[in-house]
């Protein structure tokens, strides 16, 4: 399974350990990423989504994950995010 956010794309990072001696080694950076289940009312079935932390806290947030994904932009969702959106929306004006 890849570390990556189905919501947000949060992704690794890397940077340096930085010792006292000021000497530098490369580490990363890891989502906190948690498997959670989010059930979506215009589809009506539950969504399983292995999201990070604070996209959990955002999409609680904004009243659960319909609204959220109908709101935001799509440059700022994940390519998984932005397919449920399209099956929300189709949904919704049917």
């Amino acid at each position: 399974m890849s570390k990556r956010c189905q919501i947000t794309g949060k992704t690794v990072m890397s940077g340096n350990n930085v010792s006292h001696a000021n000497n530098r080694t490369r580490r990363k950076f890891l989502p906190n990423l948690q498997i959670t289940t989010m059930e979506s009312d215009i589809l009506g079935r539950k969504l399983k989504l292995r999201v990070s932390t604070s996209a959990i806290r955002t999409v609680e947030k904004h009243g659960g994950i319909d609204p959220y994904l109908i709101q935001a932009r799509n440059c700022d969702l994940a390519k998984e995010a932005r397919a449920l959106k399209s099956e929300i929306l189709a949904a919704k004006q049917s």
